[in-house]
Formats: structure tokens, sequence, C-alpha cells
């Protein structure tokens, strides 16, 4: 990896004491230089990963604790510069202990102009990815780290907020590693060292997108292909156990995929999967809902994901399927109402094509919340209702013996939805192979 011959590399490092006049600061500046044979924290350049050219940062945590002052921020400002100049993904190697403390409120305001940077190239509709190191803490996870697109760690990473020296003594470690924040949402996944650079690859393969985004056809369906004869047949067959879901269409629709995982809020959601799938050398983000109830984080998590393929100009593929969006207590205290709200603006807002499926319960707000408006297509095993058709009943005090009865009365079969223009049309069965 070498810089273009044009690239301003701002090598010209005083070794004064800095703007404290810290004393010292020169001297170890020095030492680090002798040591690891750079002459400040970052550098980067122009690299090919997975064959995408792309700007590459990478912190040497060897030069002062991979630590952020001035310069480091001239650097970072460069490269983002860079990115936008060119048109490529940025992609951050990270490891650092924070801001530099001999450099003071020089140093913290750099995150300022790193974050300001990172905005203007996600407006400009560029990705990020980032590759959390050990140890990733401060300023420089705030910021570059946790806000990337794409956040991966290696294992046992140290990553947060607080240093290991500043947290409460009583802190449990696992909320700061790569594991935690794995399972607290808050990176995407974690990485052996030996499998990062194909992962790398395939996420800037999937992120950088070619030309206009087209609108994604609609899945074939792939269980039963007769229609209901009736609301409550309509029913039963969408909650039939063996009837497909979600893993089951996505292997259908992609050769390849890699997920996100979380909200950035500290949830996850087993009942959604999101991320990015590859077939015919065309990328599409799916979000699917795997047949449970969705929690808060997994509508925040879709959020996420689609707001996110908007910005790249990537479109999107959503799979309906829950018998509606989890009520329990700790759904409401969690945010379960302006979590279905922000699905419904993302999706409202979008101006990348979305493209949306029934595949099987479409239980309420909890499923109207993941069909774009206008563009939802159906199984013929699915069904999609105002309301469960049991809790109708219970609604209009009727007994239980009432609940077919009531079934029907909904119209909720795939095609009485297309009689009442819900739905676009009900997908066929694939064509058998000749």
């Amino acid at each position: 990896m070498s810089p273009p011959p044009d690239e301003v590399w701002l090598d010209e490092v005083r070794l004064d004491d800095g703007p404290l006049e810290w004393d010292g600061y020169g001297a170890a500046r020095q030492r680090a230089r002798e040591r690891t044979g750079e002459r400040e924290s970052v550098i980067s350049g122009i690299a090919r990963v997975g064959g995408v050219e792309t700007v590459l940062v990478s912190f040497e945590f060897g030069f002062l604790g991979g630590s952020l002052g001035e310069r480091t921020g001239d650097r970072l400002v460069a490269a983002y510069a860079r990115a936008r100049e060119l048109r490529l993904p940025v992609v951050l190697l990270i490891a650092t202990g924070g801001s530099r403390m001999q450099e003071g409120m020089r140093a913290l305001t750099q995150l300022q102009r790193v974050a300001t940077e990172s905005a203007l190239n996600r407006a400009a509709g560029l990705p990020q990815a980032a590759v959390v190191r050990d140890p990733t803490t401060g300023g420089g996870w705030a910021t570059l780290g946790a806000g990337a697109d794409v956040v991966l760690a290696l294992p046992g990473a140290q990553i947060g907020f607080a240093g290991s020296r500043v947290r409460p003594a009583d802190a449990d470690p696992y909320a700061y590693s790569a594991e935690g924040q794995l399972a607290a949402g808050q990176i995407d996944a974690i990485v052996p060292p030996d499998r990062l650079r194909a992962t790398l690859g395939r996420w800037l393969r999937l992120l950088s997108p070619a030309g206009e985004p087209a609108p994604p056809p609609p899945p074939y369906a792939l269980g039963a292909s007769a229609l209901p004869a009736s609301g409550w047949a309509a029913v039963r067959a969408a909650r039939d156990e063996r009837r497909p879901r979600a893993a089951a269409y996505l292997d259908a629709c992609f050769d390849w995929w890699e997920e996100i995982n979380g909200d950035r809020c500290g949830g996850t959601d087993a009942g959604i999967r999101c991320g990015f799938g590859r077939r015919d050398g065309r990328t599409t983000a799916f979000a699917a809902q795997c047949g449970t109830a969705v929690r808060p984080a997994g509508f925040r998590t879709a959020a996420r994901l689609i707001r996110m393929a908007d910005r790249l100009g990537i479109p999107v593929l959503t799979l309906v399927d829950t018998p509606g969006a989890a009520n329990d207590p700790d759904a409401e205290r969690t945010g379960a109402g302006a979590a279905i709200a922000d699905v419904f603006a993302a999706l409202a807002s979008a101006r990348t094509p979305v493209t949306s499926l029934l595949i099987g319960e479409g239980g309420s707000g909890g499923a109207l919340a993941l069909a774009a408006p206008g563009r939802l297509w159906a199984t013929p095993d699915s069904y999609f209702s105002v309301i469960a058709p049991e809790a109708a009943a219970a609604i209009l005090k009727r007994d239980a013996g009432a609940v077919r009865s009531t079934t029907d009365q909904l119209r909720l079969r795939p095609q009485d939805l297309l009689d009442l223009g819900i739905i676009r049309g009900i997908v066929p069965p694939a064509p058998a192979a000749r």
C-alpha cells in the first residue's frame, strides 16, 4: 500500500512539547517514531480489498497508544477527503486509547473534525467499515468505530467509550469486550484475523453497488401453491410449522450474504434478520421477519438497515412474517411504539426501491411496518389482518366458537387482499426446471 503522489501526509511533525508545553512530549514522540518507524498514530493510503479499491486507514497503537492528536486529525481529514474525491469507501483499522492528553482540548476537538468528515462521506453515499482491534476506547470508538456503517471486531478486543483505567472499579469486563458488545447489538460481527481480509472484501462488494438501484422482483412462493378456501384455512396455512420461513427465502434469493447485528441502542432480536445479499452481481438489502413477535430492537435494526441501504443507493427486499409486535411490559418499556414508528418513517421516506413479500402471518401493525406502501406481494400460504382473529373475537365479545366466522369477516386471505387493493399480486411457485 502506498500513497498517491499528490497525497498530503503532513509528516512535518514538530518535536516540541506541543500546544500545552507538556514537558517531555516532544521526546516521547521521538521515541515513538524510533520504535514504530511511523511519524504519527495513523497511516493511510489507497488499497484493494477483495478487489474493491478503498481508502484504508490504520492505527499504530505503538505510537503513543494510538492516541488522537492534531496531526492525527489532519491525517484522518485528508483520508476522508480523498475518499470523497475518488468516490471510494473508507475502511478503518482501529486501535486507540482515545484523545492525546498532552495536547489537551486541541486533541479532543479532533473528534468533531472526524465526525464532520464522516458525515460528509455518509451524505455522499460512500460506505464506511470499521475493524475494531484491541483496544478501541474513548473518542476513537465513539466516532470512528461506532459511527461506521458496518463494525467488525477481532475476538477478545477491548471495546468501549471508557478505557480500562477510568471505568468503575466493579465494572464487568464482559461489557467492554467484543463479545459483550456483540450481544448488546453494538457491533455486527466478530471476525478472526485469518478471515478478516475475505470478510472485509465481501462487505465492500456488497456496499459498493454499481449503477442505479433497480426494484428487486418479489421472490417465488416456496410453500403451498393453492389458495385457501376460507379465512381460517389461510390462518392455519400461515401458522403451519412446516411452512418455509425467512431463511429458506433468503437461500433462494441470494448466492451469499452478510448480516448486520443490533440496533446500536443495546438490543438485538433473533426474530428479524437484516443484511445485504448478492446475486448475479447485484446487491439487495433485506429485512426478514422470522415468524415470531418482533421486539423493539428488531424494528430499530430494520430501520437502521433501510436507512443505510437508502443512503448507499441499494434496493431493499422485506419479508413480512410475524403474528405481531411484541407487547409485553419489557417491550413497552424499551419503546415498542417508537421503534415501529421509526420503521414506518424509514420506509415512507426511502428513495431507493423497496419490494415487500408477505410470506406467512401478517399480524397488524407489527407486520405492516415492514410492508412497503403500494409494493407488497403475498404468497398463497399467507394472510394479513388488522388484528389476530382470536383477538378480534374477544374485542367483539364473541365466544371462542365464533373465531372462524370472524376470520372470514376480516377478509384476510391473499385473494381478499388482492380484491381490496392491499397487495399488488399473489406470487406463484418457481417454474419447474427443464
